[in-house]
């Protein structure tokens, strides 16, 4: 999917939209680095609904073969994770 102008998301982008959807869902700020289901402010169900929205989001399929823990575990992992999927 990308961004409205048909081009892949830049990593600011999608770094601030993770950094929004974790914070909305978790009542937390979290930085980039924060391991945020070390700190426990994600659940198992949340971890759930952050791989649909990514899924959603950025318009690609995340496999079996993705669901490492570590893709997920801070947002730079993360936006590391969607820019390698997305350039693909």
């Amino acid at each position: 999917m990308g961004t409205e102008t048909g081009r892949p998301p830049t990593a600011d982008e999608v770094s601030g939209e993770l950094s929004a959807f974790l914070a909305k869902g978790s009542g937390h700020e979290v930085g980039p680095d924060d391991d945020y289901f070390a700190l426990g402010l994600v659940n198992s169900l949340f971890a759930l609904e952050l791989v649909t929205f990514v899924e959603w989001r950025f318009g690609l399929e995340v496999g079996v073969e993705d669901l490492e823990l570590d893709h997920f575990r801070t947002v730079v992992r993360l936006t590391d994770f969607v820019l390698r999927k997305t350039a693909g």
